[in-house]
């Protein structure tokens, strides 16, 4: 089912691209309209239209940037290492 899943996202790429755009845009819109920041606990959420969307997001791609750095600076071997 997974893979299924997969090979879906690769045939169809731009379609999924343009998807995850909209969805963003919806919610970067419902944080403008929809939600009460009177309770809201820090200056950023209070000032920041969609902070938590944003934080999430620029989380994700630092940590994929620092997984692949990680992987490339030795981390990751080829298949037969042990063979050698």
């Amino acid at each position: 089912m997974i893979i299924d899943l997969i090979e879906y996202i690769k045939k169809h790429r731009s379609k999924v691209q343009v998807a995850c755009c909209i969805a963003g845009a919806v919610l970067l819109v419902w944080s403008f309209t929809a939600v009460d920041t009177s309770h809201a606990h820090t200056w950023a959420e209070k000032y920041i239209p969609g902070f938590w969307s944003l934080f999430g997001f620029v989380s994700c791609i630092v940590l994929i940037f620092f997984t692949r750095w990680f992987g490339n600076s030795g981390v990751q071997t080829q298949e037969d290492y042990y063979d050698k």
